[in-house]
């Protein structure tokens, strides 16, 4: 295996950070998420391509999750592995988050918000990556069930032991937000950052006041499935490909493209076209230009597909008229 050297002009290829609310991290504008396309079923030597290219363009943030696969766990492994060859040397350029919430393994205590859960979940995660600590870790989902107080207090108690530097919340409704900022600034682990699924079709952050809570609190915001799975992209706009995950139906289902749907993403195709991008470059570029966004999350099947995304970081707002 040929070693890597990461670009020694990685920081001086065009990508641009924001301060993520009122702390002191600064975040790649494009973040690299490992939900798809990272676990044990995927090429290592493809993961491998893709974290060398957005490493060497500036994204010092990789998202991960406990459950991020298939199977559970693998994506995680595949970071431990990248660590080992090639990110060790880099481990303090780089900002890795986990996040824990969802169902990971079997019986009452692999799932939801449990202090119990979340801190197994998280040493197990250490483990797979190879890590002594993550940067940032997330509750990955409001548990009803579950007092607000443990979870959290779960979150504090995890900083306190160097097991992460930071903390956030994914996907928790704005009244549990505002619990949970509130009860994390007291004890001094303030929520550094809102994960919450923003797109050109999905705007409920915003619509639920989230993103203005997060902007007016100084919580960082960063955006997850800004491209709505593919619909977003040119993908769809002549029907549906053979080998789409809309046609596979694991996360899109066929229905969901109705002819206004379909009529909605021409026309916005046809403003992109307009301006000299892609559809995904402008709905990114949309995410980017909302207010108390801090960087947006993109997966990636192909370092060429990185490139593309890429472009939405100098790219004009887009107003949208439609």
């Amino acid at each position: 295996m040929e070693k890597y050297f990461a670009d020694p002009l990685r920081y001086d290829g065009g990508m641009k950070y924001e301060r993520c609310g009122r702390s002191g991290v600064l975040l790649p504008k494009v973040s690299l998420g490992f939900w798809h396309n990272f676990g044990g079923v995927d090429s290592y030597e493809r993961s491998r391509a893709i974290t060398h290219y957005a490493f060497d363009h500036g994204i010092t943030h990789f998202d991960l999750a406990n459950n991020y696969g298939p199977p559970y766990g693998s994506a995680e492994e595949t970071m431990g592995r990248l660590m080992d060859d090639d990110f060790h040397p880099y481990r303090d350029e780089l900002f890795i988050s986990s996040k824990a919430g969802y169902n990971m393994w079997p019986g009452p205590y692999g799932n939801w918000g449990s202090r119990k859960y979340l801190m197994a979940s998280l040493d197990q995660s250490l483990k797979r990556m190879h890590l002594d600590y993550v940067d940032l870790f997330y509750s990955h989902r409001y548990d009803p069930e579950t007092p607000l107080e443990e979870t959290l207090q779960a979150l504090v108690d995890i900083v306190r032991a160097g097991k992460a530097l930071y903390v956030g919340i994914s996907r928790w409704p704005l009244e549990a937000t505002r619990f949970a900022y509130d009860y994390l600034k007291q004890r001094d682990v303030p929520l550094l950052i809102y994960q919450g699924r923003l797109n050109m079709l999905d705007r409920e952050p915003q619509q639920e006041g989230i993103m203005d809570f997060c902007a007016e609190q100084g919580v960082g915001f960063i955006s997850f499935s800004p491209l709505a799975q593919g619909l977003l992209t040119d993908r769809y706009l002549n029907g549906i490909p053979a080998d789409s995950r809309m046609s596979k139906g694991k996360f899109l289902k066929e229905e969901m493209l109705t002819p206004e749907l379909l009529d909605r993403l021409r026309r916005y195709n046809e403003a992109a076209t307009a301006r000299g991008e892609t559809l995904a470059e402008m709905a990114l570029a949309w995410i980017l230009a909302q207010r108390g966004v801090t960087s947006v999350l993109v997966g990636a099947s192909s370092t060429e597909q990185l490139a593309k995304n890429l472009k939405c970081i100098n790219a004009e707002a887009f107003e949208e008229g439609l």
